[in-house]
């Protein structure tokens, strides 16, 4: 069984989880730039040994050195941003699987969100994790070490570079309020416009066949232009505040060469007359990284609103936990009361259904359109959750049930095939392992062996995506096939003849026929008598509700008897004798 884990996201458990990488990078960062500062050391060493004293092998130790430093911090870099990558992937490995499995529980669920882009948004965390974002943002606090230099060199020059940081600090605010809404929204527009181009891409041949073009793409143009359009707005918010960044960097670095000359000029500045050069430069790289952090804002922006989009569609749909392992189901179906409809919405399909069918038995399901039977279908192999009421097999909610340890004992062929892109013998073993003894059982008995072996590749014969390299008929045979691959125990197939032949109807029954000598339970929804010869019990459903249940023959009797009286009742009175 499988009982809703009540605990929140994992997203902050596994951000928390490379706490040590990230304080690890930190400290590599801290090195790197620590030797940044040996151009400056260099420099002055060259100005007061080489100059003063003109040797050139002090000079040629001194370019050694420094040289030797360089190649350190490149690998100090280096190490950093293989820290950095490797933290990335190991919070996409965390959380892949998660994430792959609540997109496909949102999609059976209908819940807003439910696309592959919960998936990009994951790839854009790991890749903001090892981004020159995240980089300049580790940087922030060396600012502190350059300007408590600053300060060593003299006061005054270090509150000018506190009150540039400031500013600096100020425009990346004003950075952040005016990107944040139109790079939201830039974002919300891309997704909405790949969304439509996917499903387009998916009814190609719809759209081709009766001239949608235009009016598609004049559709998803609407929605291209408003992404471009808030994509133009953020950057000329943006590039508007990181111009001003730049102008402030140059002018306060001109100041703080100016101004610590003017101080060695009045005899304020200890240290030579080098050291102003000493102070600009350190000045500089007080402010590097904030300007760095209003470039690279987008990208922050960007990886935030990921983050809450994955966050939030975590939170609506708790991960899942398997519990104690259950027996093999025998095939025993009981529906109590059964009230249900699609998921995200509040309207009933199936209205107070009740019936239970014994194990090893078959049951037909008639009724007209839109009566609920495909509901009912979702229903009874559990990819849906009713609104009130149970299905259970062998007494188990199935819908609860772990589907992967239930699943392959399950058959399930839905109104509209579902086929992937693969080989014969993987869409027919449901993509797990291939028995190829199974695989060829499963195709013998709908019918379809013969077919596959005509092919120049055989079992292993791609059928390209959704199975378009087949026919209507085929396809139903292979998913026929894989329904009952392994010899489940429980069987639902709706409508599994609608697209066969009068060749393809009489497999169908010989295939129900010795599903049904093996012990399996069948539930067979259809608008065709030649299944019925197969059924034990009868179901006609009608508005959603249960209009006659129980064994075939008294329920086909009942039924022609009450259309029997609606024909007599609509008939017109016989004229009056004549006088």
């Amino acid at each position: 069984m499988i009982r809703q884990n009540p605990s929140a996201t994992q997203l902050q458990p596994a951000l928390e989880s490379l706490k040590p990488a990230l304080k690890q990078a930190m400290l590599f960062g801290l090195l790197s730039n620590l030797l940044s500062l040996a151009p400056t050391i260099y420099m002055l060493e060259v100005y007061d040994r080489v100059v003063n004293s003109r040797n050139p092998g002090t000079l040629l130790m001194l370019t050694l050195l420094v040289l030797g430093m360089y190649v350190l911090m490149e690998i100090m870099e280096w190490v950093r941003s293989q820290i950095l990558h490797n933290a990335g992937l190991a919070f996409e490995d965390k959380l892949n699987v998660r994430t792959f499995n609540v997109v496909f529980e949102a999609n059976l669920r209908r819940i807003g969100g439910a696309t592959n882009q919960a998936l990009n948004d994951l790839r854009s965390l790991r890749e903001f994790l090892s981004s020159p974002a995240i980089t300049a943002v580790m940087d922030v606090p060396m600012a502190l070490l350059y300007l408590f230099l600053v300060f060593l060199i003299n006061p005054l020059l270090g509150w000018f570079s506190v009150a540039g940081a400031l500013i600096q600090g100020y425009l990346t605010y004003l950075t952040e309020r005016s990107t944040r809404a139109p790079l939201i929204e830039a974002n919300r527009s891309a997704v909405a416009a790949t969304n439509y181009a996917n499903s387009a891409l998916r009814n190609a041949q719809v759209i081709e066949a009766m001239g949608m073009q235009d009016g598609i793409h004049k559709r998803w143009l609407e929605k291209q232009n408003r992404l471009l359009f808030m994509q133009a707005v953020a950057s000329d918010n943006g590039g508007g505040k990181g111009a001003t960044s730049k102008f402030v960097q140059n002018v306060f670095s001109s100041g703080q060469m100016g101004l610590a000359c003017w101080l060695s000029l009045t005899n304020q500045l200890s240290g030579g007359g080098g050291m102003f050069i000493v102070a600009w430069i350190l000045g500089g790289k007080v402010l590097a990284p904030l300007v760095q952090v209003i470039s690279l804002w987008k990208y922050t922006v960007t990886a935030r609103d990921a983050y809450q989009r994955l966050d939030k569609l975590l939170q609506a749909i708790p991960a899942r936990e398997t519990g104690m392992a259950l027996p093999p189901p025998e095939g025993a179906l009981s529906v109590e009361g059964v009230v249900a409809g699609a998921p995200g919405t509040q309207a009933a399909i199936i209205r107070g259904a009740s019936f239970a069918l014994p194990a090893g038995e078959a049951l037909a399901i008639i009724g007209p359109s839109a009566a609920g039977k495909s509901t009912l279908a979702r229903l009874l192999v559990g990819i849906w959750p009713a609104f009130s009421g149970k299905i259970r097999l062998d007494g188990v909610d199935v819908f609860s049930w772990n589907k992967i340890e239930l699943g392959p004992h399950i058959g399930y062929l839905p109104q509209g095939i579902e086929l992937f892109d693969g080989t014969l013998a993987e869409n027919i073993a449901r993509f797990g392992d291939i028995d190829a003894a199974k695989v060829e059982a499963a195709a013998r008995s709908v019918g379809l062996h013969e077919t596959i072996m005509a092919l120049p590749e055989g079992y292993d014969s791609r059928i390209g995506e959704d199975g378009c390299f087949l026919s209507g008929g085929q396809r139903q045979r292979v998913g026929l096939a894989r329904a009952i691959y392994g010899e489940p125990r429980f069987i639902v197939l709706d409508e599994p003849n609608s697209s066969l032949d009068e060749a393809g109807e009489q497999a169908l029954v010989e295939t129900l026929r010795m599903l049904k000598a093996g012990g399996a339970t069948l539930v067979v929804i259809t608008h065709r008598t030649s299944v019925l010869a197969v059924a034990d019990r009868l179901l006609l459903l009608r508005d959603g509700q249960v209009q006659a249940y129980g064994p075939r023959d008294e329920v086909l009797a009942n039924i022609a008897r009450a259309n029997q009286a609606a024909v007599a009742a609509a008939a017109p009175a016989p004229l009056p004798a004549a006088v």
